[in-house]
């Protein structure tokens, strides 16, 4: 059994033409935000209950984000764990910095922490989104990962051109690139005088580098990222021994007081 889950919506044509390809694989349920969570990021709800509804079979709605989803569904809904899970389509791209703020990324977070395989998967468009094609790229995907597994500790990001599959250019394993964003709040002031503020105006533009996940769907490859969630920068221990030094001196200045 393959679960899916996004962070549009369980209405979203994307999810539903996701399931509809994976089936080819295995049964698929959806259990997925009653609406949109977009840049719900790695968020769980704790400060309220959350209430699920079934649409129609293997389809659930959680009024909740995209972690809550997964965490559910694996812990309470489903009778058996997943043998995959898969969040997407997501409507827009999923690149570089976009993954610390993704609740579609963040589904498959969830997934990974809970011990099953587990790939994001974003079309990079904002109008016109071609989903049979992602849908395509999601089943090869899915097919592989459930014959031969990910590596330990790993997930995959996945982000597709919105082109027809004979103009992709084909596959690239990818590093994570960098996002350069403007004017990402803009302020505005209510009919009554009070300042509000809007965040996420602008398009972000990007750096470009070879080998990362925006140079490639830029030259109309997809792009697969594959994300680990230790993020300890290990190559800094050296640099930042003299922390240790520091702390040392606070504690013994402490105690002679």
């Amino acid at each position: 059994m393959i679960l899916v889950t996004n962070d549009d919506g369980v209405y979203s044509p994307g999810i539903l033409i996701l399931a509809k390809r994976l089936r080819e694989l295995d049964s698929v349920v959806i259990v997925a935000p009653d609406r949109e969570r977009s840049a719900a990021g790695h968020s769980m709800t704790l400060h309220r209950p959350l209430l699920i509804e079934q649409i129609k079979d293997a389809i659930y709605s959680v009024n909740g984000t995209p972690t809550d989803c997964v965490n559910i569904a694996v812990k309470g809904l489903l009778k058996e764990l997943p043998r995959l899970v898969v969040s997407g389509i997501n409507k827009g791209p999923n690149l570089g910095d976009d993954v610390t703020y993704s609740g579609t990324v963040a589904g498959a977070i969830e997934g990974l922490l809970l011990g099953i395989p587990s790939f994001a998967i974003s079309l990079s468009a904002r109008e016109d989104f071609r989903f049979a094609e992602a849908a395509e790229v999601a089943l090869r995907t899915a097919e592989q990962v459930l014959e031969e597994g990910l590596p330990s500790g790993t997930l995959l990001n996945i982000n597709v051109p919105n082109l027809p599959v004979s103009d992709i250019q084909g596959t690239l394993v990818t590093r994570l690139g960098k996002r350069i964003y403007h004017q990402m709040t803009v302020e505005r002031v209510d009919p009554r005088g009070k300042k509000y503020y809007w965040i996420g105006g602008g398009e972000p533009d990007w750096e470009r580098e070879e080998g990362t996940d925006l140079d490639a769907v830029d030259r109309k490859f997809v792009s697969i990222t594959p994300l680990h969630l230790d993020m300890t920068d290990y190559a800094s221990f050296e640099r930042l021994k003299t922390l240790e030094t520091m702390n040392y001196a606070l504690h013994a200045h402490g105690n002679n007081e």
